[in-house]
């Protein structure tokens, strides 16, 4: 059990990889604090995971409001009473051809994804830093590193987290705060799902048929959540005390690098 008795906070909580982390976590002895932008969601997301309510706290939280991310690191402290690190897995993307994206779109893209997981990890950064160390994993993307069509925001805020995750880690090293970022892609969760549909009426193909064709090459099907997890359940953990910095890819291959 490798986080037996650690705390995390995971942004983007309620569903998705951020799910599929906590998963992960619980399944390695730990605890986690679901934190999602709908308190309602982020509650059901809790008493899904964990029905016997000891493991998992819901916590309603918008994360590029720098006072709400204190205030979901305070609680969490009051309902667990430590904390070992944060994940950052709360995202947004917009869809539109770079001719047409709105300037609106845009900077939400980089408020949520890129702001809100640096707060997040700041947030939680400072109570690591007086409690001896701890670990901050960001979710990143292949779109990161490879990048996609009709979706430059989220390429370039993904490139963005890769960028920020690299400078955490050189800067908190010395108070024993270890950052790495996953970049996932393919996963099965309803953000692909949602790029299945805008793109259906745009192509001529059914969402259907569209998002059953997004899984990686290699493995010949979606990845799912609690694969991304694991992979971020280890970085969490001692055993990871030698990558840092780094922005691993999880996405069955489909990105060389």
């Amino acid at each position: 059990m490798k986080l037996a008795e650690r705390v995390y906070l995971v942004t983007g909580g309620a569903g998705g990889i951020g799910a599929g982390v906590i998963r992960a976590v619980l399944d390695e002895g730990g605890r986690a604090a679901a934190v999602d932008l709908d308190p309602a969601d982020a509650e059901a997301a809790a008493r899904r995971l964990d029905p016997s309510g000891e493991s998992v706290l819901g916590l309603g939280c918008d994360v590029t409001d720098a006072a709400g991310v204190e205030r979901a690191v305070a609680d969490t402290l009051a309902r667990f009473g430590r904390l070992d690190g944060a994940v950052n897995a709360a995202g947004a993307v917009f869809l539109d051809e770079a001719w047409d994206a709105s300037a609106e779109d845009w900077n939400r893209t980089f408020d949520i994804n890129v702001t809100g997981s640096f707060l997040a990890a700041r947030a939680v950064g400072r109570h690591l830093k007086q409690a001896g160390g701890g670990a901050v994993v960001n979710v990143s993307s292949n779109c990161g590193k490879a990048g996609y069509p009709n979706m430059a925001s989220y390429n370039a805020s993904k490139s963005a987290v890769i960028g920020m995750t690299r400078s955490l880690a050189m800067e908190w090293a010395a108070d024993d705060i270890n950052v790495n970022a996953v970049c996932p892609g393919g996963v099965d969760t309803s953000m692909l799902a949602g790029v299945a549909e805008w793109l259906s009426p745009r192509v001529g193909v059914p969402a259907e048929e569209l998002l059953a064709g997004m899984g990686p090459a290699q493995l010949r099907r979606k990845v799912t959540p609690l694969e991304v997890g694991r992979v971020v359940a280890f970085l969490l953990s001692d055993d990871a005390k030698i990558i840092r910095g780094q922005s691993i890819s999880v996405d069955g291959g489909d990105t060389p690098y």
